[in-house]
C-alpha cells in the first residue's frame, strides 16, 4: 500500500515507538498510585515526557503539558475554559470542527475571519477587523488539514496580544514539522495530538496551558484525595482517571524521533513530495490543484479535484490501486466555504517522513490510469 493520508494518522510508525509501548505494557503500572517498581517506573516516564514537550515547544514548565487523547480533547478543555455559554469567538476561516463544534455547543457568537487561500495578507487583515469589536478567545489552526495552507499564526498571536484576546492554537497539522514556541506566541492553550506528525499512537495528544483551565471531566487524580474537588494545580486538575502508559510511552518515542531528524528536515522532505504530486497533477487534463505558488510555504498536504468526477469516486479508484487518500470535506467544512469546495470537497493526499518520491510516483500512475478511463 502506498499510504498517503498522514493529515489523519500518521500509519507508519518508527520502531521506537512500538517498542516504547510494548515495554510500559511489560514494566509500567498506575503512576501516582504507588511507591513499587512498576508505579515508580511509570512517574518517571510521565517526567520525562511532560519535560521533553515542554522544552520541544515552549512551555513554560512541565507542569503545563497536559497529556490528553486527541487535540480535540485539548481544544475541547481550551475552549470551554475561556469561552462562556453565549460568549463570542474569533475563528480563522480554515478551522476543523474540532474547533467550531464545541464552539457552537456553547451556542457562541462565531466571528470567522474569513480570507481566500494562501493569502496570508488577507488573512491577518480578516483577524484584526474581527478583533476589534473583542472576544472571549480566538482559535486559530497552524496549518490547514485540507489544503496544507501554513496560516501566519505569529502575526495573528501578535494581533491577539494587541488587542487583549486569549489565542488558542490548534498545532494539529504542524506538530513535529514546523517550530512552534508557546512563550513566543503568549498562547494561552496550544493543542496537538500524538499520532499525527509526533508518530505517537492514536488516543494521544498534548495541551499546553498558559491560561487558567477548568476541567473537563473530574475524578481520581492520585493526589489530594481528601478533596471533592479536583485540583487547583497542574497537570493534576486536566487529568483525571488512569493515564495511558503505553499511548505516552509511544509519545514520548515520537517526540524523540522528531527531535532528531529535526521538524525543519521532516519539513523540507515533505514539502518536495507534495510539489512532485502537484507538478505531476498539472500535467492531467481536467485536474485542478490546490496549491501555493510558492511551496515552501506549504504543508505536506495537497487538494484536488478531478473534472466530471465526485472526490469520493476519485479516492476509492485509487484504493483499488493500492493508494490510500482521502475524500470529501475532512471535518472541515468551514475550510471548503472559504475556499469555495463545499459543495463537493476535494481529494486529499497527505505524506509523513516515511513516503518516498517512489510513492508519489506511484500515486501519478494510478491517477493517469484512472483519468484515462
Amino acid at each position: 500500500m502506498i499510504y498517503l493520508d498522514s493529515a489523519a494518522t500518521t500509519f507508519q510508525k518508527p520502531q521506537a515507538v512500538r517498542a516504547a509501548m510494548l515495554r510500559a505494557m511489560q514494566t509500567m503500572s498506575s503512576p501516582g498510585r504507588g511507591g513499587y517498581a512498576s508505579a515508580r517506573a511509570a512517574e518517571e516516564l510521565l517526567f520525562r515526557a511532560r519535560s521533553l514537550a515542554a522544552e520541544t515547544f515552549g512551555a513554560p514548565s512541565p507542569e503545563q503539558v497536559v497529556f490528553t487523547t486527541s487535540a480535540t480533547h485539548g481544544l475541547n478543555i481550551a475552549i470551554k475554559s475561556l469561552v462562556p455559554a453565549g460568549g463570542r469567538a474569533v475563528v480563522s476561516g480554515w478551522e476543523h470542527n474540532a474547533v467550531t463544534r464545541p464552539l457552537r455547543a456553547l451556542e457562541a457568537d462565531i466571528a470567522v475571519a474569513r480570507s481566500p487561500l494562501f493569502d496570508t495578507e488577507a488573512c491577518v487583515a480578516a483577524f484584526r477587523r474581527a478583533l476589534k469589536r473583542g472576544a472571549d478567545a480566538a482559535v486559530c489552526t497552524t496549518a490547514s488539514n485540507v489544503f496544507g495552507y501554513i496560516l501566519p499564526i505569529g502575526e495573528i498571536a501578535a494581533l491577539c496580544r494587541k488587542a487583549g484576546v486569549p489565542l488558542i492554537v490548534d498545532a494539529s497539522q504542524t506538530a513535529g514539522v514546523l517550530p512552534l514556541d508557546m512563550a513566543s506566541l503568549d498562547a494561552a492553550f496550544v493543542a496537538m495530538p500524538g499520532h499525527k506528525g509526533l508518530y505517537g499512537p492514536q488516543g494521544t495528544g498534548l495541551l499546553l496551558c498558559g491560561a487558567e483551565a477548568k476541567p473537563l471531566i473530574e475524578g481520581g487524580t492520585g493526589s489530594a484525595s481528601l478533596s471533592q474537588e479536583m485540583p487547583e494545580f497542574l497537570p493534576d486538575r486536566l487529568e483525571a482517571g488512569t493515564h495511558n502508559m503505553p499511548g505516552i510511552a509511544g509519545l514520548e518515542a515520537g517526540m524523540r524521533f522528531v527531535r532528531a531528524k529535526t521538524p525543519e528536515r521532516i519539513a523540507r522532505h515533505e514539502q518536495r513530495l507534495v510539489c512532485r504530486a502537484a507538478n505531476g497533477l498539472r500535467r492531467f487534463g481536467g485536474v485542478t490543484v490546490y496549491a501555493a505558488e510558492d511551496m515552501s510555504a506549504h504543508l505536506g498536504v495537497l487538494s484536488f479535484t478531478a473534472e466530471g468526477r465526485e472526490p469520493e469516486e476519485v479516492a476509492e479508484a485509487l484504493a483499488s490501486h493500492g493508494v490510500a487518500v482521502r475524500a470529501g470535506l475532512h471535518c472541515a467544512p468551514c475550510a471548503h466555504k472559504s475556499a469555495g469546495t463545499l459543495e463537493q470537497g476535494t481529494v486529499r493526499l497527505s505524506v509523513s517522513a516515511f513516503n518516498t518520491e517512489a510513492d508519489i510516483d506511484g500515486f501519478l500512475r494510478a491517477m493517469r490510469g484512472i483519468l484515462s478511463k
